[in-house]
């Protein structure tokens, strides 16, 4: 006989005690801030430049993603909800972070960061993309030891069924398989991750400003296009839509990132052409 699904029955706390827990999620968070540290002082010491510029982007890419990240989920899933429970906004722990939400909020900080460090735009989004990559890697395994953020029903040799999320004593054959998409999207991370990493450090990739910020945005963005079609929608709202959130949230990130790689290679075009 064949296993035809994955039992998952991980619990999301590595220890308690009273009132104070440590959670994989958390861990996994902090693992990616601390990994993506330390690739960029490595990029930063090859570059030549400061620890003190390193200190500064920390702080404002890592307000950006938490602020971008809950503003996020607020406004774009649930913003009747946190009208009406303005407090909760804040209680991060309770959950609700939006990826495009922390992806604009890095893209704002940079854009801050870039004017007080004077330095390019682009230069700065090229390499910081590479330990985004890691970091959303690292975040969407958080998001599977949570039992969240997953797929509809298959019946894929791989389907996992997610035992946390049904009464305890639940027999199995009444918990279906579902699509572990966040497998699907780690990987995917893992992968733009180790092609923008080889292309920085052995093509030279960051002395093209654009390219490796463009080559995140697309692949990243049409993935996460394509696996919401098998996500299951995380608000009420978005089963009456054609195309979810997700969805009209990634359409111009993939925009952006065809048009800087358009006008990266058109004079390469004309000068083929002439």
């Amino acid at each position: 006989m064949v296993l035809n699904f994955i039992n998952w029955n991980v619990a999301p706390e590595i220890f308690s005690f009273g009132g104070f827990e440590i959670r994989w999620y958390g861990l996994l968070f902090a693992s990616a801030f601390m990994f993506s540290y330390y690739i960029i002082q490595n990029i930063f010491k090859r570059e030549g430049i400061s620890e003190e510029v390193l200190d500064k982007l920390t702080i404002y890419v890592g307000l950006g993603t938490i602020l971008g990240a809950r503003l996020g989920h607020v406004l774009f899933y649930q913003p009747d909800y946190y009208l009406q429970h303005p407090l909760e906004v804040l209680q991060i722990w309770k959950g609700g972070l939006a990826s495009h939400g922390a992806a604009l909020g890095i893209l704002i900080a940079l854009w801050f960061f870039s004017r007080v460090a004077k330095r390019s735009y682009l230069w700065i989004l090229d390499r910081i993309v590479i330990v985004v990559a890691l970091s959303g890697a690292l975040i969407r395994l958080g998001n599977l030891i949570n039992s969240e953020i997953y797929g509809g029903q298959t019946t894929l040799p791989w389907g996992v069924k997610f035992i946390q999320n049904y009464p305890q004593g639940t027999p199995l054959d009444l918990i279906p398989a579902n699509h572990p998409t966040q497998i699907y999207e780690s990987i995917s991370l893992f992968l733009v991750f180790a092609l923008l990493a080889f292309l920085y450090y052995k093509k030279d990739a960051g002395k093209k400003p654009g390219l490796l910020f463009s080559l995140f945005l697309i692949p990243v963005f049409v993935f996460r296009f394509l696996i919401e079609f098998i996500k299951n929608t995380q608000v009420g709202f978005e089963e009456e839509m054609v195309i979810n959130m997700g969805q009209i949230l990634s359409i111009p990130f993939v925009l952006v990132g065809i048009f800087i790689l358009f006008k990266l290679f058109m004079p390469v075009l004309k000068s083929n052409n002439s």
